[in-house]
């Protein structure tokens, strides 16, 4: 997980986070994993359905639950977009 990476937390994340109450953030940063419970606090933008920003939150979550939906392109790498016109 890093900053730009698009997550879902969900019930396996926290019980806080179960049915309705997930949410998909676009993180900002990732904290140092508690060593003992593996448990981390993240920084995210929480994003509706079209993908637009609606809040910035602050989470504390069990790392091993959070699914990664997207992921950021490594710097430098421009992400590869699809085309529609035929080549002849």
């Amino acid at each position: 997980m890093k900053p730009g990476d698009v997550v879902l937390i969900g019930a396996a994340c926290s019980p806080q986070f179960t049915g309705s109450r997930a949410l998909m953030l676009r993180l900002v940063s990732v904290g140092e994993p508690d060593p003992y419970h593996d448990w981390i606090w993240i920084t995210g933008y929480v994003l509706d359905a079209r993908g637009d920003a609606t809040a910035k939150r602050e989470v504390y979550v069990m790392k091993a639950g959070v699914v990664i939906q997207r992921r950021t392109a490594p710097a430098g790498e421009q992400p590869r977009r699809s085309s529609s016109r035929v080549r002849a």
